[in-house]
């Protein structure tokens, strides 16, 4: 049945059968606030063709995106001005709140992003709240220093860390003639895993692609009705602990599942349209990006993770499993330098260094490749303060869950965080 049926449906079976002062007003709010969830969703199909990776996914009324056109940047504001002021006269019950609350928060971002399209100067920080709804905390060099010193201690060799951690690490690169066999064995996995706690459509399904000459690792195209199309971009080497990263990251219980249980929970139950598209420039991306990170650790505990690469992925790729222990132990280090990419694409963005400068930063903070360095600043200048969705995101969100779990307790952090991708939550939503 068609989504935007779902609630006119419910309001004349409640007409028919008769219904309270109550129930009538809870009526006129889900009418009121599905019309302005209709005319954002047209807004963002209008405002996507300013720009080619605005609209990540949309699975709503196929006549809409066809009717679509690309407008001037100025009508596009003020029908968004509009609709954030509709949406403030619009009265809501505690029912719909949360509905209006994610509305108003998505609606304002549009705001932000159409004035970065208009040319206009915004500085990292103030992009970054207005379009993600958060801020990312200020690092030093000092502190990055700090991580760089402990991590030197068990990478072996003489000369630049960087060279040094790169020569390490090329013993645990996945050959590609067993990359996809490694992959599917790590997604199969992570499926099981998270099929255990989440309930999965019959009808989900995925697609493995490999491509080259993007300025990511990987990426998941969700194409609605439970399907992903997931690819993975082999221009350099993956390591081993890629494989479950991007298993759990881009499929299971990150952006597939993110987004199947959106399709189902919100668009399909609920007639909720405004669900239906996804503007990657938004606070949803926060979300999306922060429980697809933090979702690697919820399907695989450091023990398990551990014993799985060991026992299936290490013989798989036909590398030396003893080296499972000292690996990881890098990896932790290296997770102590996650935020040097935000520090150095505001520095960047901001105007403070120039490009040379800030692949150079990379290279020391990040210990990659001048060439890999080079693509990651490709992928700051095309998606700007996008990065702080990755590691501020799953720091967030892994606050979020710890605290409403409130113990050490598998199975309801599983259930808490299955509610977080059913029903989400942005920045300063979880903060409340």
């Amino acid at each position: 049945m068609k989504t935007w049926l779902i609630s006119l449906l419910a309001m004349l079976s409640l007409l028919a059968t008769g219904c309270s002062k109550q129930e009538e007003q809870t009526m006129e709010q889900t009418q009121a606030l599905n019309n302005i969830a209709e005319q954002y969703v047209k807004l963002i199909l209008d405002v996507g063709h300013h720009h080619p990776y605005y609209i990540d996914a949309y699975y709503g009324p196929e006549k809409w995106k066809d009717e679509s056109t690309k407008k001037p940047l100025d009508e596009l504001l003020i029908r968004n001005h509009d609709l954030v002021n509709q949406l403030a006269a619009t009265q809501v019950d505690a029912s719909q709140a949360l509905r209006k609350q994610f509305l108003d928060i998505q609606l304002k971002s549009v705001d932000t992003f159409i004035r970065l399209q208009q040319g206009e100067k915004i500085l990292f920080d103030d992009e970054s709240l207005g379009l993600y709804d958060a801020l990312s905390p200020t690092i030093t060099e000092q502190e990055l220093d700090a991580a760089l010193a402990e991590l030197s201690l068990l990478i072996p060799g003489e000369g630049e860390l960087n060279q040094r951690l790169n020569t390490y690490k090329s013993q645990f690169v996945i050959p590609l003639d067993k990359l996809d066999t490694v992959f599917n064995a790590a997604i199969d996995e992570a499926r099981k895993r998270t099929k255990a706690h989440i309930d999965l459509p019959e009808n989900e399904s995925f697609t493995i692609e490999y491509v080259t000459d993007k300025v990511w690792s990987g990426y998941n195209w969700y194409k609605g009705n439970n399907f992903s199309l997931i690819q993975l971009n082999t221009d350099f080497p993956i390591y081993i602990e890629r494989a479950i990263d991007l298993a759990s990251h881009e499929g299971y219980p990150g952006h597939h599942v993110f987004n199947s249980q959106m399709e189902q929970h919100l668009v399909d139950k609920m007639g909720w349209i405004e669900y239906s598209i996804y503007p990657l420039y938004s606070p949803m991306s926060l979300l999306a990006e922060g429980s697809a990170n933090y979702g690697i650790e919820v399907a695989f505990p450091k023990d398990e993770r551990l014993a799985f690469e060991k026992e299936v992925l290490f013989p798989l790729a036909g590398l030396d499993a003893t080296q499972v222990n000292t690996y990881y132990q890098v990896q932790d280090k290296l997770a102590l330098l996650s935020y040097a990419d935000n520090m150095i694409a505001k520095r960047y963005l901001d105007g403070d260094i120039d490009k040379e400068a800030a692949i150079d930063l990379l290279m020391k903070y990040a210990l990659s490749s001048q060439e890999k360095s080079t693509q990651r600043i490709g992928f700051i200048e095309a998606h700007r303060a996008y990065v702080i969705n990755y590691n501020l995101g799953q720091d967030l969100v892994k606050q979020y869950v710890d605290r409403v779990t409130g113990e050490d307790d598998l199975d309801k952090r599983w259930a808490i965080f299955a509610d977080l991708l059913a029903y989400p939550k942005t920045a300063s939503m979880m903060a409340e």
